[in-house]
């Protein structure tokens, strides 16, 4: 387990659109361009093998690095290279962080200083989520299948601790990166919850507001 006092100051960047990771989840990644493919290879020669995750934000005019401020690092968990090249990675969430400024300099891949204050929680235990109604969440969560034709291993999710389920569904459903964003940066798991059930409710009604089950 990483302590906050061991976190490096100065982590490389990865800005993937609609791409989320949460702490002490596991994220996925198929890296094949050349810079990313550096920014693996440095990554694997450090203790912390860490990679920031961050949304970019790239809004007209705006000045600064064109990301969003906060972001999640994952350390690199596992990794394979094909035959031609590539890595098959898996990113194990550690911890949010706020990005402070780029790192200006000759390296082929984004790197930021960041501040890793106010997420303590992250590296610590498995949230519980209290007010947590699973049946409810999912007869909700059944509708949104239905209604977007997708399959789930309804065993699976019945059985999966809160956290478990809940940041997974937020990682893989398909939302847009400011919705992605929103759920980053939920301050507790009840939130995160309740913002998915939210952004669940709005995509099954087309994207009319109405009232939200919480």
């Amino acid at each position: 387990m990483i302590k906050q006092n061991e976190l490096p100051e100065t982590i490389a960047i990865f800005p993937l659109g609609g791409a989320l990771l949460l702490p002490r989840s596991r994220l996925p990644l198929h890296i094949f361009e050349p810079r990313y493919l550096q920014m693996i290879e440095d990554a694997l020669k450090t203790d912390a093998r860490l990679i920031g995750m961050v949304q970019p934000n790239p809004v007209p005019g705006r000045e600064g690095p064109g990301l969003q401020t906060i972001g999640c690092a994952g350390r690199i968990t596992q990794f394979s290279e094909t035959e031609d090249g590539r890595y098959m990675i898996t990113l194990g969430g550690v911890s949010r962080f706020r990005v402070v400024r780029e790192v200006e300099g000759f390296c082929p891949y984004r790197r930021c200083d960041v501040n890793w204050d106010g997420f303590d929680r992250d590296l610590g235990k498995d949230e519980a989520d209290e007010g947590f109604h699973r049946k409810a969440f999912l007869d909700l969560l059944g509708r949104y299948f239905d209604a977007r034709e997708l399959s789930a291993d309804w065993d699976t999710l019945k059985e999966a601790d809160d956290e478990l389920l809940i940041n997974s569904l937020s990682m893989m459903l398909d939302f847009a990166a400011e919705d992605k964003q929103a759920l980053l940066e939920a301050p507790s798991l009840q939130t995160r919850r309740e913002t998915l059930v939210t952004l669940i409710e709005y995509t099954l009604r087309g994207g009319q507001e109405e009232g939200m089950m919480q």
